[in-house]
């Protein structure tokens, strides 16, 4: 059965369309994205302007289009953090309804992390014994500890690449002093959740999903995505310092002329890399490998579980 996932994140507007079936691996067919950067265009009152509310509903048109005439049976339309958050996400949710024809279905925070800790499992397999998962996206950052296909421990926290330029680091390049204060505020912010985290159980494998730990991970070594998904890549937490030293005295342009990053994503890149390394020191990580898996492939395999023709249970366990 061909399949489409409908990505309405933080940062992209994301389609992706795949051929499965259950007990089969995904194969991706094809792949449209678009940078909205909803996470960054919140105003300070926490709403989605009208102006942002029409490209929204022009893209996922397009984007539903797009599913039908690529020979989607179904398409899973989805909104992470930054329209769930938004203090007029109903408004905007029924406005894309009514004019597309697409509702889009919002995820909790701790239904992120699960789903995306699920892509996580069923590519490592029962052999990597406890994992933990870290994943940065552009209004929240999930945590997640456990030793079967649903998490033990799983956080959502407000901690997104996105979300801390607006609030942090919206000069460019950022000040020195205001890198060590979000440093020092997010090791806070961590100790909570790093604590629960511990508390669950030592690690077999740390893990890292998202575009955010991609581009790190390829910023400090690792093989170009042109290498395919079945490359081991990694990030350390060495590295990433050394990493974080170099691009917080760059302004975003320059970023963005760096092998591996966007335009769209290279103001963003101090602030994920301060949350990368403020959570792998909170857990006391020396490494994480990077998994090209996350949450679209979390939410395929879970709508395959439930068999084709089922009912899909967000966070089933």
């Amino acid at each position: 059965m061909r399949l489409g996932v409908l990505d309405v994140g933080s940062n992209t507007v994301h389609l992706l369309v795949v051929d499965a079936h259950r007990g089969a691996h995904p194969t991706p067919m094809s792949s449209t994205k678009v940078a909205l950067r909803l996470s960054e265009q919140l105003s300070d009152d926490g709403r989605l302007s009208d102006r942002c509310a029409e490209r929204l509903v022009a893209i996922v048109a397009e984007f539903a289009e797009i599913a039908r005439t690529s020979g989607c049976g179904e398409l899973m339309a989805f909104a992470t953090s930054a329209v769930r958050d938004s203090t007029n996400s109903d408004e905007v949710l029924e406005k894309v309804r009514r004019d597309t024809g697409v509702e889009l279905e919002v995820l909790s925070g701790v239904d992120e992390a699960r789903l995306t800790f699920l892509a996580v499992r069923r590519w490592y397999g029962w052999s990597a014994g406890r994992i933990v998962n870290l994943d940065i996206g552009g209004g929240s950052l999930e945590l997640c500890s456990g030793i079967d296909e649903d998490p033990e421990v799983a956080f959502s926290l407000q901690l997104g690449a996105g979300r801390l330029t607006r609030d942090w680091l919206r000069a460019d390049p950022p000040s020195r002093r205001k890198v060590e204060v979000l440093r020092d505020w997010l090791e806070a912010e961590l100790s909570g959740p790093a604590k629960e985290l511990k508390a669950a159980g030592r690690p077999d494998l740390t893990v890292a999903t998202s575009k955010t730990f991609r581009t790190l991970a390829r910023l400090t070594g690792a093989a170009p995505s042109s290498a395919g998904p079945r490359v081991q890549r990694t990030l350390t937490v060495s590295g990433l310092r050394q990493l974080i030293a170099f691009i917080s005295r760059m302004t975003a342009a320059d970023r963005a002329e760096l092998e591996g990053v966007s335009a769209d994503r290279s103001p963003q890149l101090v602030a994920g890399a301060l949350v990368a390394e403020a959570s792998m020191r909170a857990l006391s990580i020396d490494q994480v490998q990077i998994c090209p898996w996350a949450l679209r492939e979390g939410l395929i395999l879970r709508r395959l579980d439930t068999e084709m023709g089922g009912e899909l249970v967000v966070g089933a366990r």
